[in-house]
This record gives C-alpha cells, sequence and structure tokens, in this order.
C-alpha cells in the first residue's frame, strides 16, 4: 500500500514511558498463583472468578487469566521469552532469589552479570520466563554511538545471596519495590521487529548489534523491550495459546496514547481504541495495551 507523509505528531514515545503488567492466559490458576506468592514472593492485589492480579504492595505486576481451554504454545512459536521484575536493591534483589531457591529451586534457569544490571532466570510452572533483576545506576552505564554496552559475564548465585541477603531478607522476602523493568518477546525476524517496535510504534534501538536480539527503550533506559529470535526464526502469527496474554505500555499522558493512535494507524495497523487504551498486535499477534498513567 501507499504511504501518505507521517502526520505532524511526534515520532518517539514519551520519554516517561514504562512497562505495565503482563498477562499471562494459564491453565492452572491456583498453581500459579501459588507459584507467583510463594516463589517469588508477590501478592493477589485481587481475584474475581478466573482471573487474579498479581503484584508487590498495589502494583499490578502479572495477571494470571485461567484459560484451560487452551493448547500449550510450540517452543519455536512468537510470544513470550521473559517477564523481567526489577527490584529496587540488591537486598530486595537476593531476598527474592532466595524465596525461589527456597520454595522452587528447580525452575531456576541461569544468571547473569549484563553490566547495566544483574539478572536472575527461572521458568514458572507452565513455562513462562521470568527474569529477576536489580540495575546499576545509570552513571555506570556506557553508551558506544548510541549503543548501551550490555553483556553476559558469570553470576554466580550462591556468591550472591551471600553477599547480599540479610538475616531480615530471610524472615521477609517480600521487601522493597518492584516493578515490570521490561518485556522479552519472541519474533520472527529482527528487521520486522524494528520496522514495528522502533520505526512505527516509536522506541529507541538501544542495542541493535546483539547475536539475533533487539532492545528498545524510550527516555535513555537500557530496553524496556527486546525481541529475540534465538528460538522462533521465521515464525508467523501466534496461535490463541496458553502464555503471553498482553503486554501493558504506560505512557504519562492521553495526548501521548493520541499520537501513539495516530502513527500506528498510518501505518496500517488495526487499533482497538475504548476511549482509555489502545490495543494492537504486533506482526506476530502479540497484544500491546497502552494505557497512561493516570488510568
Amino acid at each position: 500500500m501507499t504511504q501518505n507523509a507521517m502526520p505532524q505528531t511526534d515520532t518517539r514515545l514519551a520519554e516517561e514511558t514504562e512497562m505495565g503488567a503482563v498477562t499471562l492466559k494459564v491453565a492452572d490458576l491456583d498453581n500459579m498463583i501459588r507459584y507467583y506468592t510463594n516463589a517469588l514472593p508477590l501478592n493477589v492485589i485481587d481475584q474475581q472468578g478466573s482471573s487474579a492480579v498479581i503484584g508487590r504492595g498495589n502494583r499490578p505486576l502479572v495477571i494470571l487469566e485461567h484459560s484451560p481451554e487452551l493448547k500449550q504454545a510450540s517452543p519455536r512459536a512468537a510470544g513470550l521469552f521473559h517477564t523481567a521484575i526489577l527490584f529496587e536493591t540488591e537486598t530486595a534483589l537476593a531476598a527474592a532469589v532466595y524465596s525461589v531457591a527456597q520454595y522452587a529451586p528447580n525452575t531456576f534457569t541461569g544468571s547473569a552479570d549484563h553490566l547495566v544490571s544483574k539478572a536472575f532466570y527461572f521458568s514458572d510452572p507452565e513455562g513462562n520466563g521470568i527474569e529477576l533483576y536489580w540495575d546499576r545506576d545509570r552513571s555506570e552505564w556506557s553508551w558506544v554511538h548510541g549503543q548501551v554496552e550490555m553483556d553476559n559475564l558469570l553470576l554466580d548465585p550462591n556468591q550472591y545471596l551471600q553477599d547480599y541477603m540479610t538475616e531480615g531478607a530471610m524472615l521477609n522476602p517480600a521487601i522493597g519495590d518492584a516493578t515490570i523493568g521490561h518485556v522479552h518477546l519472541q519474533v520472527g525476524s529482527l528487521e520486522g521487529a524494528q520496522k514495528f517496535y522502533v520505526d512505527w510504534l516509536g522506541f529507541d534501538a538501544t542495542k541493535a548489534d546483539f547475536p539475533g536480539a533487539l532492545f528498545v527503550s524510550a527516555g535513555g533506559y537500557h530496553h524496556h523491550m527486546a525481541m529475540n529470535i534465538w528460538n522462533s526464526r521465521g515464525s508467523g502469527r501466534r496461535d490463541n495459546t496458553l502464555g503471553l496474554g498482553e503486554v501493558d505500555i504506560v505512557l504519562p499522558t492521553k495526548n501521548d496514547i493520541g499520537e501513539v493512535a495516530e502513527r500506528v494507524q498510518h501505518y496500517g495497523v488495526d487499533v482497538a481504541d475504548d476511549g482509555r487504551t489502545l490495543r494492537f498486535e504486533d506482526p506476530w499477534a502479540n497484544v500491546l495495551r497502552l494505557r497512561t498513567s493516570q488510568e
């Protein structure tokens, strides 16, 4: 189709953009609630019927939707790679890692020092990836030609717990604030991801030279979202399966929402707008929900 000139709006997402809750479609709601509350540890903020809102304090992080009629997704399909929960201190991160180690040690899948952050990886009982991490101060991040320096360096979990766990954290591992720091997706191609998430949606590419992955953000963060093709190269639109339901992106104002709507519609993206939120799909049928922080 022939593209007209872009409308006169900002073409980048607002610097204050943040990630909101990730919705997961799950087969065993009770078991998943137990994992996210006992292992991580988070708390149930609200539960009504077939849905449970899980978070830290009053901040929703994961929304579990009971969908037992759905099938398990193929590991090679597009969808969720991991939901990344950011902790405000290293002791809070250590407490969460310790809690999972006590409750579900077999769900640990790895750890790494990424230069900008320290991260520990897990897989929930239905195979959804989870990252628990802490950020170094932005003054310690290194940028070269507009690209943030990240790596996968050894991070020993036992040594980390020895260094940062406290007696108080052992007694009460649900300490400190936690947010969704970023969301990492599996997609079919990095070229398509660059076009949709950077050129159309308005993120900035912060790491485009990492093998098989693209990292994007707003406001100079190392990444609010990432897309990889490590398992899913060439995949098409995903089926309606267990796993990822939708990803929340939180913008500061309604004007910011309106600019995104105008921009992506210009590129032919079908948008559902209920007056408060936008919903639309990326090229692999991953659903994005955009809302404002005032909602």
